[in-house]
Protein backbone atom coordinates (compact mmCIF):
# COMPACT_ATOMS: atom_id res chain seq x y z
CA UNK A 1 0.00 0.00 0.00
CA UNK A 2 0.75 3.20 -0.53
CA UNK A 3 2.27 5.52 2.06
CA UNK A 4 -0.79 8.12 3.89
CA UNK A 5 0.80 10.93 5.01
CA UNK A 6 -0.69 13.70 7.29
CA UNK A 7 1.78 16.46 6.88
CA UNK A 8 1.66 19.33 9.43
CA UNK A 9 2.63 22.83 7.17
CA UNK A 10 2.67 25.47 10.00
CA UNK A 11 3.65 28.17 7.55
CA UNK A 12 4.92 31.83 8.93
CA UNK A 13 3.52 30.96 12.22
CA UNK A 14 3.92 30.49 16.20
CA UNK A 15 6.68 31.24 18.55
CA UNK A 16 9.27 29.37 19.51
CA UNK A 17 7.41 28.81 22.84
CA UNK A 18 3.75 28.10 21.09
CA UNK A 19 6.08 25.84 18.76
CA UNK A 20 7.43 23.62 21.62
CA UNK A 21 3.75 23.12 23.50
CA UNK A 22 1.98 22.24 20.33
CA UNK A 23 4.78 19.56 19.16
CA UNK A 24 4.14 18.15 22.71
CA UNK A 25 0.74 18.19 22.10
CA UNK A 26 0.40 16.59 18.81
CA UNK A 27 3.31 14.11 19.30
CA UNK A 28 2.11 12.45 22.89
CA UNK A 29 -1.34 11.89 21.84
CA UNK A 30 -0.47 10.83 17.95
CA UNK A 31 -2.05 7.13 17.85
CA UNK A 32 0.12 4.26 16.97
CA UNK A 33 0.38 4.23 13.23
CA UNK A 34 0.52 1.43 10.84
CA UNK A 35 3.77 0.64 8.85
CA UNK A 36 2.13 2.49 5.84
CA UNK A 37 1.15 6.03 7.97
CA UNK A 38 3.25 8.77 8.08
CA UNK A 39 3.06 11.84 10.18
CA UNK A 40 5.35 15.14 9.05
CA UNK A 41 5.92 18.52 10.62
CA UNK A 42 6.93 20.87 8.02
CA UNK A 43 7.76 23.24 10.75
CA UNK A 44 9.37 26.93 10.19
CA UNK A 45 13.40 26.39 9.93
CA UNK A 46 14.90 28.26 13.66
CA UNK A 47 12.41 25.01 15.15
CA UNK A 48 13.35 21.90 12.66
CA UNK A 49 16.02 21.08 15.83
CA UNK A 50 13.29 21.46 18.22
CA UNK A 51 11.12 19.28 16.19
CA UNK A 52 13.52 16.77 15.67
CA UNK A 53 14.33 16.15 19.35
CA UNK A 54 10.42 16.39 19.91
CA UNK A 55 9.72 13.43 17.65
CA UNK A 56 12.85 11.44 18.02
CA UNK A 57 11.25 8.52 19.67
CA UNK A 58 7.90 8.44 17.77
CA UNK A 59 7.57 5.69 15.05
CA UNK A 60 7.28 6.94 11.47
CA UNK A 61 6.99 10.69 12.13
CA UNK A 62 9.57 13.01 10.56
CA UNK A 63 9.87 16.47 9.98
CA UNK A 64 10.20 18.63 6.95
CA UNK A 65 11.72 21.88 5.70
CA UNK A 66 9.57 23.97 3.77
CA UNK A 67 11.87 25.58 1.36
CA UNK A 68 15.14 24.40 0.32
CA UNK A 69 17.05 26.23 -2.03
CA UNK A 70 19.24 24.95 -5.19
CA UNK A 71 22.80 24.91 -3.83
CA UNK A 72 24.70 22.89 -1.71
CA UNK A 73 26.54 25.89 0.48
CA UNK A 74 28.27 29.30 -0.86
CA UNK A 75 26.89 32.92 -0.81
CA UNK A 76 23.41 32.70 -0.62
CA UNK A 77 22.64 34.97 2.51
CA UNK A 78 18.89 33.70 4.24
CA UNK A 79 18.72 30.55 2.16
CA UNK A 80 19.23 27.03 3.91
CA UNK A 81 20.75 24.01 2.10
CA UNK A 82 20.39 20.18 2.05
CA UNK A 83 23.43 19.98 3.69
CA UNK A 84 22.65 21.99 6.53
CA UNK A 85 19.24 19.71 6.71
CA UNK A 86 21.46 16.39 6.19
CA UNK A 87 23.15 17.64 9.64
CA UNK A 88 20.15 17.86 11.43
CA UNK A 89 18.11 14.69 10.23
CA UNK A 90 15.89 16.65 8.75
CA UNK A 91 14.40 14.01 5.74
CA UNK A 92 11.52 15.75 3.97
CA UNK A 93 11.32 19.18 2.50
CA UNK A 94 8.61 21.30 0.53
CA UNK A 95 9.10 22.00 -3.14
CA UNK A 96 6.94 24.58 -4.97
CA UNK A 97 4.49 25.33 -1.98
CA UNK A 98 2.03 28.10 -4.14
CA UNK A 99 2.94 30.36 -2.06
CA UNK A 100 6.90 30.24 -2.48
CA UNK A 101 5.47 30.38 -6.54
CA UNK A 102 3.42 33.08 -6.65
CA UNK A 103 5.45 35.47 -4.14
CA UNK A 104 9.00 34.23 -4.73
CA UNK A 105 8.51 33.47 -8.37
CA UNK A 106 9.57 29.83 -8.36
CA UNK A 107 9.68 28.58 -11.62
CA UNK A 108 9.12 25.30 -12.64
CA UNK A 109 12.87 25.56 -13.97
CA UNK A 110 13.84 25.93 -10.24
CA UNK A 111 12.18 23.67 -8.67
CA UNK A 112 12.91 20.95 -11.01
CA UNK A 113 16.16 21.74 -8.98
CA UNK A 114 15.90 21.53 -5.98
CA UNK A 115 13.77 18.61 -6.15
CA UNK A 116 17.11 17.20 -7.98
CA UNK A 117 19.28 18.45 -4.95
CA UNK A 118 16.94 17.06 -2.46
CA UNK A 119 16.89 13.29 -3.86
CA UNK A 120 20.80 13.23 -4.19
CA UNK A 121 21.11 14.50 -0.65
CA UNK A 122 18.26 11.81 0.53
CA UNK A 123 15.79 14.57 1.32
CA UNK A 124 12.43 13.35 0.09
CA UNK A 125 10.61 16.29 -1.56
CA UNK A 126 6.97 16.51 -1.11
CA UNK A 127 6.81 18.55 -4.78
CA UNK A 128 3.14 20.77 -5.01
CA UNK A 129 1.27 21.84 -7.71
CA UNK A 130 -1.68 23.07 -8.23
CA UNK A 131 -4.19 25.92 -10.21
CA UNK A 132 -5.74 29.23 -9.33
CA UNK A 133 -9.22 30.38 -9.88
CA UNK A 134 -8.95 31.57 -12.66
CA UNK A 135 -7.18 28.11 -14.56
CA UNK A 136 -10.16 26.16 -12.73
CA UNK A 137 -13.28 28.32 -14.27
CA UNK A 138 -11.39 28.06 -17.66
CA UNK A 139 -11.43 24.40 -17.18
CA UNK A 140 -7.45 24.30 -17.88
CA UNK A 141 -6.65 22.67 -14.51
CA UNK A 142 -5.66 19.16 -16.10
CA UNK A 143 -3.37 20.73 -18.74
CA UNK A 144 -1.90 23.27 -16.34
CA UNK A 145 -0.99 20.87 -13.26
CA UNK A 146 0.41 18.20 -16.31
CA UNK A 147 2.65 21.02 -17.43
CA UNK A 148 3.79 21.36 -13.72
CA UNK A 149 4.57 17.65 -13.36
CA UNK A 150 6.50 17.66 -16.56
CA UNK A 151 8.40 20.55 -16.56
CA UNK A 152 9.95 20.14 -12.85
CA UNK A 153 9.62 15.98 -12.11
CA UNK A 154 9.07 14.11 -15.68
CA UNK A 155 12.80 14.54 -16.14
CA UNK A 156 13.70 12.04 -13.14
CA UNK A 157 14.07 8.36 -14.00
CA UNK A 158 11.42 6.50 -12.54
CA UNK A 159 13.49 4.95 -9.29
CA UNK A 160 13.64 8.40 -8.40
CA UNK A 161 10.41 9.49 -9.10
CA UNK A 162 9.00 6.91 -7.18
CA UNK A 163 10.69 8.77 -3.99
CA UNK A 164 8.88 12.00 -4.28
CA UNK A 165 5.52 13.05 -2.59
CA UNK A 166 3.16 14.89 -4.94
CA UNK A 167 0.81 17.11 -3.23
CA UNK A 168 -2.02 18.75 -5.01
CA UNK A 169 -2.86 22.20 -3.81
CA UNK A 170 -6.22 24.24 -5.61
CA UNK A 171 -5.32 27.08 -4.66
CA UNK A 172 -8.45 28.44 -4.91
CA UNK A 173 -8.98 26.32 -1.86
CA UNK A 174 -5.86 27.48 0.00
CA UNK A 175 -6.46 29.57 3.11
CA UNK A 176 -10.08 30.60 2.11
CA UNK A 177 -12.52 27.90 3.82
CA UNK A 178 -13.44 26.88 0.20
CA UNK A 179 -12.82 22.94 -0.41
CA UNK A 180 -13.12 20.94 -3.27
CA UNK A 181 -15.36 18.55 -2.59
CA UNK A 182 -13.67 15.07 -2.17
CA UNK A 183 -14.76 14.00 -6.08
CA UNK A 184 -13.04 17.21 -7.28
CA UNK A 185 -9.92 15.89 -5.40
CA UNK A 186 -10.27 12.43 -6.65
CA UNK A 187 -10.52 14.00 -10.19
CA UNK A 188 -7.33 15.47 -9.77
CA UNK A 189 -5.86 13.08 -8.09
CA UNK A 190 -6.56 10.12 -10.30
CA UNK A 191 -5.45 12.58 -13.18
CA UNK A 192 -2.19 13.27 -11.55
CA UNK A 193 -1.87 9.51 -11.46
CA UNK A 194 -2.65 8.54 -15.17
CA UNK A 195 -0.41 11.23 -16.42
CA UNK A 196 2.41 9.78 -14.87
CA UNK A 197 1.55 6.27 -15.68
CA UNK A 198 1.08 7.99 -19.30
CA UNK A 199 4.98 8.44 -19.34
CA UNK A 200 6.72 6.26 -16.41
CA UNK A 201 4.04 3.12 -16.46
CA UNK A 202 0.98 2.28 -14.25
CA UNK A 203 3.49 0.08 -11.85
CA UNK A 204 5.35 3.30 -10.68
CA UNK A 205 2.42 5.37 -10.84
CA UNK A 206 0.75 3.30 -7.98
CA UNK A 207 3.49 3.65 -5.74
CA UNK A 208 3.72 7.46 -5.62
CA UNK A 209 1.78 9.16 -2.25
CA UNK A 210 -0.39 11.68 -3.49
CA UNK A 211 -1.54 14.24 -0.99
CA UNK A 212 -4.53 17.03 -0.84
CA UNK A 213 -3.43 20.19 0.42
CA UNK A 214 -6.21 22.77 0.65
CA UNK A 215 -8.50 24.00 3.63
CA UNK A 216 -7.89 19.72 4.89
CA UNK A 217 -9.94 19.73 8.44
CA UNK A 218 -10.76 17.21 10.82
CA UNK A 219 -14.40 17.43 9.79
CA UNK A 220 -14.00 16.82 6.07
CA UNK A 221 -10.44 14.86 6.29
CA UNK A 222 -11.71 11.39 6.21
CA UNK A 223 -14.08 11.68 3.78
CA UNK A 224 -11.41 13.23 1.11
CA UNK A 225 -8.57 10.56 2.08
CA UNK A 226 -11.21 7.93 1.59
CA UNK A 227 -11.08 8.25 -2.06
CA UNK A 228 -8.82 5.95 -3.97
CA UNK A 229 -6.02 7.67 -5.31
CA UNK A 230 -6.19 10.42 -2.16
CA UNK A 231 -2.96 9.57 -0.20
CA UNK A 232 -3.44 11.97 3.14
CA UNK A 233 -3.32 15.84 3.15
CA UNK A 234 -0.76 18.62 3.61
CA UNK A 235 -2.63 20.61 5.85
CA UNK A 236 -2.42 24.40 6.88
CA UNK A 237 -4.18 26.39 9.50
CA UNK A 238 -6.00 23.17 10.83
CA UNK A 239 -2.36 21.65 11.39
CA UNK A 240 -1.60 24.54 14.39
CA UNK A 241 -4.55 22.92 16.08
CA UNK A 242 -3.47 19.69 18.07
CA UNK A 243 -6.83 18.30 18.64
CA UNK A 244 -7.59 19.01 14.83
CA UNK A 245 -4.46 17.70 13.36
CA UNK A 246 -4.50 14.75 15.68
CA UNK A 247 -8.60 14.41 13.79
CA UNK A 248 -6.90 14.21 10.83
CA UNK A 249 -3.39 11.66 11.48
CA UNK A 250 -6.65 9.03 12.76
CA UNK A 251 -8.27 9.95 9.19
CA UNK A 252 -5.68 8.46 7.24
CA UNK A 253 -6.41 5.19 5.83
Amino acid sequence: MRKQIAAANWKMNLTYQEAETLLHQVVKNIPKLEDQQHVVFAVPAPYLDLAQDEIAPKYQVYTAAQNVYTKKSGAYTGEISVIMLNSLGVDHAIIGHSERREYFNESNEMLAEKVQVCLENNITPIFCCGEALQVREENKQNEYVAKQLEESLFRLPADQLQKVVIAYEPIWAIGTGKTATSEQAQEMHAHIRNHIAKTYGLNVANEISILYGGSVKGANAKEIFGQPDVDGGLVGGASLNAEEFLQIIKALK
